[in-house]
């Protein structure tokens, strides 16, 4: 993955990665932690793939990193393979980092990579999948969460064999996946924990920021319905704010940021490299996708336990709305977690810090452990 992209990334997963260091990832991606096995990547392409708009495209490049090797118990199933997903603007590569990756995968850590079978997919349009930018721009079809679980699930069983999961996990994006795929493959999955989300459609000011980035985009003259020979700045400087704001995390950047010098430097810093990273018509898709999430009206059909997981300092997601509380009653084996704001959180990027919540993780492996036959 491009520094670009890496930092397109940072934007939504955590606005202060910045000044953590986002590094060049077009050498192969680390990911900590003592004995740690090395990742491996490739591309899985579906053929004649239907979205649900009712487009087609000829071949849809699925890729992803993966950690370890799949085990098969006694009669051929998969027993050991985990499903770990990304938020909007990110990758798979967007997970492999210190916070995340190096707190879980090493070995003997809850994900350790020479236990587990850990796949990392870009969802459609991030990453190195297929993605409008790569030259359809807004010729590329319309996809939904709907075509992005469904692809998953294409790469999971026909790309890459594995006809069982033992967890689902998904951080933002990600999070609203693995609603659906508790949903959609009730049966495939012993776990599932979804990170920083909420299970109803997407309304109220998290669905205002969106839509003011998409008409940021929409109407900048230089657009020009997609087909722009330059970026259109304006727009992408808009977004970027608005990305930030969404990101941020109150007490990180006030300790981070403790005068007004520092905060002004670090906003100069943070638009001229999200102005080089964010390409138009890959942001307008992303934020697009969410338009018609809603797993509420399903959420009894989930049967694998369930932790989801939120943060108090969360803008995206805020805990006054008590939303989670009250949707997580309809999840059997369901349980919500609320972390409480500190200094120890990131906003909505507490999901990628695994030491904050892995506790949490360790409880749901234990509680969802299969039944020997």
């Amino acid at each position: 993955m491009r520094l670009r992209q890496m930092l397109a990334a940072c934007t939504i997963t955590a606005v202060l990665c910045v000044q953590y260091g986002a590094t060049d990832a077009r050498a192969a991606p680390t990911a900590g932690g003592d004995g740690t096995p090395n990742p491996a990547e490739s591309d899985y392409i579906v053929h004649g793939f239907h979205f649900a708009s009712g487009e087609t495209l000829p071949e849809l490049r699925l890729h992803f990193t993966t950690f370890g090797k799949p085990r098969r118990d006694a009669h051929g199933k998969v027993e050991n393979a985990i499903l770990i997903l990304h938020g909007t603007g990110g990758s798979g590569h967007s997970l492999i980092n210190e916070h995340f990756s190096g707190v879980l995968f090493g070995r003997g850590q809850l994900l350790d990579g020479n236990k587990y079978f850990i796949i990392l997919p870009d969802g459609i349009g991030h990453g190195q999948s297929s993605k409008p930018s790569d030259g359809l721009r807004a010729r590329f079809p319309q996809y939904t969460y709907a075509d992005m679980v469904a692809a998953q699930y294409a790469l999971v069983l026909q790309g890459l064999q594995v006809d069982h999961l033992r967890l689902v996990m998904g951080t933002s994006m990600g999070c609203m996946h693995t609603f659906m795929w508790g949903e959609t493959y009730p049966d495939f999955v012993d776990a599932l924990m979804p990170l920083a989300c909420l299970p109803v459609q997407i309304a109220g000011r998290n669905r205002l920021w969106r839509d003011l980035i998409m008409e940021a985009i929409r109407t900048d003259p230089q657009w020009s319905n997609g087909e722009y020979a330059s970026e259109p700045l304006g727009a992408l400087r808009n977004a970027a704010g608005l990305l930030m704001i969404a990101g941020s995390a109150p007490i990180q950047m006030q300790i981070t940021l403790p005068t007004r010098d520092a905060a002004d430097q670090f906003a100069d810093k943070y638009m001229e490299r999200q102005l080089d990273a964010l390409d138009a018509n890959d942001l307008l898709y992303q934020v697009a996708a969410s338009r018609d999430y809603d797993p509420a009206p399903n959420l009894e059909q989930i049967k694998a336990p369930l932790t989801h997981i939120n943060s108090a300092d969360d803008f995206v997601n805020p805990p006054e709305l008590g939303i989670a509380e009250r949707e997580i009653k309809r999840v059997k084996g369901g349980r919500f977690i609320l972390l409480p704001a500190s200094d120890q959180t990131h906003g909505h990027g507490t999901h990628t810090w695994a030491a904050v919540w892995q506790q949490h993780l360790a409880q749901l492996l234990q509680a969802s452990q299969p039944a020997i036959n």
